[in-house]
């Protein structure tokens, strides 16, 4: 039997950078696949280089299903690292203390409160901000964020803890950094404005209020690396390659960027030196990564389900697919920014064709499509009004709307295919209890449109809600593939 990985076991040779001291400095929410293999691996790269007491204290959200297995074995994992010529595999041991969020939220509370701790990061997706999808504020009508400004409460939500462990830490007046690592435009100043916004509500003092403005930053930062979900088969080419057994590895393409804000009030571990880009030209490296790659990402999900594709490169594989989403980095999307100095877009995309068409990845397109009527708000809205203001279509971004409509709200009569169904959608109840009654696809898309599912200037746009039903009635009558060609041709 294959001895179990732990600190005793580690293969020689086999670490990603250095292993933590014992003292963490940084608090993690959100102990999934993504923060892994990306701030943890920069952390362990960025102690080999220069050092410092920046092993993490790290919370999952509600489950232990990566806790268990971590605490197991001493706190390491493994990244296995799936390119197109092959993988390898690498330990990492950066975290020094883990937990579940849910089941001792006041430990949470108390680790953010810790001076010791300088940096408070976070990947709890575009869901864990608990904010309005219209309005982008803090949802103060949310049940959960309700309960946690009750004086005295335990607070529940990602944003309800960080504030209260401010609240605390205010105290000491040690300075602090909340960094971000979700795919929010201006992450930062988001997390801000929620934080904030939950202060205010809960009717802290002004000690507080002045300790969050003056001691705490909250820098933007641009994260980017292709995460899948765990497989049986992934575990087991790690055994193969490390010849130890690893209960929590984690796969993940080559690729990894993070370009951040050089903003960090209690200072920072040397994620220069691991390669991370410090630049203060963030929005323009977050248009890149929020519209050329996760727009194009949406797109090729949803696309793929609705053709049947269950991974993002058997997709990406489908001429249709390929040309639409080509199309709307080309047309579409990179006409609505100025791209950092330098950027090379021709590049950027073939960097982009290599990454999604890489079959070791197996990237669901059902992963990829979930949580939609959140991150489609980063995704299309801004983007979209910057054509229509200006007399153009978006095709490609109505194109995205409607596939995402046919899959987790599909009109009555049309059934998508079975991998819709798999697709995670917290809003897919109140999406069926807005188009409940609607008798044609038209009046389908215009309630879900002017429902609060996107921003009132949006809603407001007659001709995309129009253009939008018209490829709905596609996709339902004849099919995705004909209505991407209807897409294709009314572009030439």
């Amino acid at each position: 039997m294959t001895q179990g990985l732990g600190r005793s076991s580690v293969p020689a040779g086999t670490l990603i950078g250095a292993s933590a001291p014992d003292r963490t400095g940084i608090v993690h929410l959100g102990l999934g696949n993504f923060h892994r293999a990306h701030g943890a691996v920069y952390t362990a790269q960025a102690m080999a280089a220069a050092g410092g007491d920046w092993g993490i204290r790290g919370f999952a959200h509600s489950s232990d299903r990566v806790v268990a297995p971590m605490r197991a074995q001493d706190n390491l994992y493994s990244i296995l690292q799936l390119t197109e010529g092959g993988t390898k595999a690498g330990v990492v041991d950066v975290h020094r203390d883990t937990g579940v969020a849910a089941h001792d939220p006041a430990a949470v509370v108390a680790a953010i409160a810790d001076p010791a701790h300088r940096i408070v990061s976070l990947t709890v997706s575009e869901v864990g901000y608990t904010r309005d999808p219209a309005t982008g504020r803090l949802a103060l009508d949310h049940p959960e964020v309700a309960a946690d400004l009750v004086a005295g409460s335990t607070p529940r939500t990602a944003m309800g803890m960080i504030a209260r462990g401010l609240e605390l830490r205010a105290a000491s007046g040690a300075p602090v950094a909340v960094l971000s690592c979700d795919n929010l435009q201006s992450n930062g100043d988001v997390t801000r404005a929620v934080v904030e916004e939950f202060l205010n509500a809960a009717g802290v003092n002004d000690d507080v209020l002045s300790f969050v403005s003056s001691s705490v930053s909250f820098p933007n930062a641009m994260v980017d690396r292709i995460v899948p979900k765990t497989t049986a088969e992934h575990s087991q080419r790690v055994e193969d390659l490390l010849g130890v057994t690893d209960r929590c590895p984690v796969p993940a393409e080559d690729f990894s960027m993070w370009v951040l804000e050089d903003d960090f009030a209690g200072g920072r571990p040397a994620w220069d030196l691991a390669g991370a880009t410090f630049s203060t030209e963030l929005e323009a490296y977050e248009m890149v990564k929020l519209r050329l790659l996760n727009g194009s990402h949406s797109l090729i999900a949803y696309l793929g389900v609705l053709a049947g594709a269950p991974t993002i490169d058997t997709a990406w594989g489908l001429d249709f697919v390929r040309e639409a989403v080509l199309g709307g980095i080309a047309e579409d999307y990179l006409p609505t920014f100025t791209p950092p100095t330098g950027f090379d877009a021709d590049g950027y995309v073939s960097e982009l064709d290599a990454r999604w068409r890489n079959p070791l990845i197996g990237h669901a397109t059902t992963q990829v499509g979930s949580d939609g009527s959140v991150k489609l708000l980063q995704r299309i809205p801004d983007a979209a009004l910057f054509h229509l203001r200006r007399g153009r279509i978006p095709h490609r971004l109505a194109l995205c709307t409607a596939a995402w409509i046919a899959c987790v709200a599909p009109p009555a009569g049309f059934d998508p295919d079975p991998l819709a169904e798999r697709i995670a959608e917290p809003a897919r109840e109140r999406l069926a209890e807005t188009v409940d009654g609607a008798v044609t696809v038209s009046d389908h898309v215009r309630r879900i449109m002017t429902g609060g599912f996107f921003p009132a200037a949006l809603a407001d746009q007659d001709v995309f809600t129009a253009r939008v039903a018209e490829l709905l009635t596609l996709i339902t009558r004849d099919g995705v593939r004909t209505a991407a060609a209807d897409v294709a041709a009314a572009s030439r």
